[in-house]
């Protein structure tokens, strides 16, 4: 797992350098206002092409041909190196999904705003996780209620 997440934050680390750096917020800058939807617009479409393009590279691969190792403990490790693999990339394309559905907030103005309380998320989160939807706080209590939830 904490595999997974290093690779989706490269991922989104190579994002952000492609569109030339993280946002620098002006001292009396609305929240929310063109510059910053246009930023996370920018960000989020170059994550998801990071993304597609790491996905389309790993079908090359597969479809170069199978494991060929001689030896079985060679091959059982490239095996499941081959199964983080994929479950990187099954990751990677349920995580296109909530890009997408960032992108459909942009374009309906309710980005940057919590889904629960209707307060601003804030830009450093946004900076570090572009598809949240939630406030620290109401993040927290979120996983907090599905926790006692799972513990019953």
């Amino acid at each position: 797992m904490a595999t997974a997440l290093a690779d989706e934050i490269d991922v989104l680390a190579k994002a952000k350098r492609a569109i030339g750096g993280a946002y620098i917020s002006e001292p009396d800058e609305e929240y929310m206002n063109e510059a910053q939807q246009d930023y996370f617009r920018r960000l989020l479409l170059a994550w998801k092409k990071s993304i597609l393009d790491a996905a389309a590279g790993t079908l090359q691969q597969l479809q170069d041909g199978p494991i060929r190792e001689p030896d079985l403990n060679d091959r059982a490790s490239s095996e499941t190196d081959w199964g983080i693999e994929l479950r990187t990339r099954d990751r990677q394309r349920k995580l296109i999904a909530k890009i997408d559905s960032a992108m459909r907030r942009i374009e309906e103005g309710e980005y940057g705003y919590c889904e629960v309380t209707g307060e601003p998320i804030g830009l450093g989160r946004l900076e570090a996780r572009p598809i949240a939807t939630m406030t620290v706080e109401a993040q927290e209590a979120h996983e907090r209620r599905e926790k006692v939830s799972r513990d019953d």
